[in-house]
């Protein structure tokens, strides 16, 4: 159970080697040691990510999932269930790809769309069967604010997160009468192996701070949040511009 002060005992991270996602878990971690549970394809930077949790106190598990194998999923999560209840249950997988061979080939644009959207789905549902029959705990979705207007530099992947949002803002409501809670985070440009090489853009962040906006989420029962936060403002002016003046924003 989530204690008084917000603090879980048990996490499962769903994309068992993303570095938001670990941050995330070291964040909960520094207040004490959790049983953690890592869902993510075998390799050896999953072998790292265990590692690396296990020496800040933490009893870690980990559970093969693979995003594109959704006829798995609901087994993937009763496993990750089956040492005991899950407190929170972070969805931190995905895909950024290449805009420009998403829009122009087939394959590239389905891999995108099956990991970001469908497989998000198809967890995101699962968790909420466990929970919903727990009857308590945390779902933390990491969204994009890509979602929120898709640009022409990378409206594939935009599309496939508006998508995912949707989706969990929708299951905020669905589950909020079983005392789960959901919090969709819509992080900006964050530095992380999936962006090395691409020019930073404005209001930037590392992986520490998106996490400490979003444990700040679970413990303060927020249920939508953007890293940074002025991102919100940014976003509900992006918005509101007309398509003929948002077009020849820079890319």
């Amino acid at each position: 159970m989530i204690d008084a002060l917000g603090n879980p005992q048990s996490v499962l991270l769903m994309g068992g080697t993303s570095e938001i996602g670990l941050a995330v878990v070291e964040a909960f971690a520094s207040d004490r040691p959790l049983r953690v549970v890592l869902a993510a394809r075998p390799s050896e930077r999953l072998d790292a990510a265990k590692a690396r949790l296990e020496t800040l106190g933490c009893a870690v598990e980990t559970v093969p999932f693979d995003a594109k194998a959704p006829e798995t999923h609901a087994d993937v999560v009763q496993k990750a269930f089956a040492g005991g209840d899950i407190d929170v249950a972070v969805v931190a997988f995905g895909l950024l790809g290449d805009n420009e061979q998403a829009w122009t080939d087939v394959s590239a644009a389905v891999e995108l769309a099956q990991v970001n959207y469908t497989a998000a789905v198809s967890v995101g549902v699962a968790l909420a069967e466990k929970m919903r029959a727990q009857g308590h705990g945390s779902i933390v979705a990491f969204s994009s604010v890509a979602g929120e207007r898709a640009r022409r530099s990378n409206f594939v992947y935009g599309s496939t997160k508006a998508g995912m949002d949707a989706f969990y803002i929708g299951l905020t409501e669905a589950l909020r009468p079983s005392g789960v809670g959901v919090a969709v985070v819509r992080p900006g440009f964050v530095h992380t192996r999936m962006t090395a090489g691409m020019p930073a853009a404005p209001l930037s962040t590392t992986p520490e701070a998106v996490a400490a906006v979003a444990v700040d989420a679970v413990r303060n029962r927020r249920e939508l949040v953007w890293a940074p936060g002025p991102l919100r403002l940014v976003m509900s002016v992006l918005r509101h511009l007309p398509r003929a003046v948002f077009r020849r924003l820079p890319v």
